[in-house]
């Protein structure tokens, strides 16, 4: 059974004009897509987020990252760490 707000708009939609209607129908029709796209998104965020929790999981992922960490650990005595973030950037901005 249709709301009798749902009953009223379609009374309202019948007194529009061939070209009002189209364009309403038009609208309406991209307005669903874009829910429709947007709800599959979100689906996919949740199957990425997984194979993110995977990766973090994978024993070959975590002795890669232990390798790359190892490989900068020299860059992180240079004691920018301590250094707040806006002068790093100044100091490359000027740099470029």
């Amino acid at each position: 059974m249709m709301s009798p707000k749902l009953l009223e708009i379609d009374r309202t939609i019948r007194n529009l004009s061939l070209a009002e209607q189209q364009w309403l129908l038009d609208r309406l029709t991209k307005q669903v897509q874009e829910r429709t796209q947007s709800r599959g998104k979100f689906s996919d965020l949740e199957a990425i987020k997984q194979q993110l929790e995977d990766m973090a999981n994978d024993p070959d992922i975590q002795r890669e990252i232990a390798e790359i960490n190892q490989e900068f650990a020299i860059a992180e005595m240079d004691g920018l760490e301590n250094v707040p973030h806006s002068s790093v950037y100044l100091c490359v901005s000027v740099v470029k």
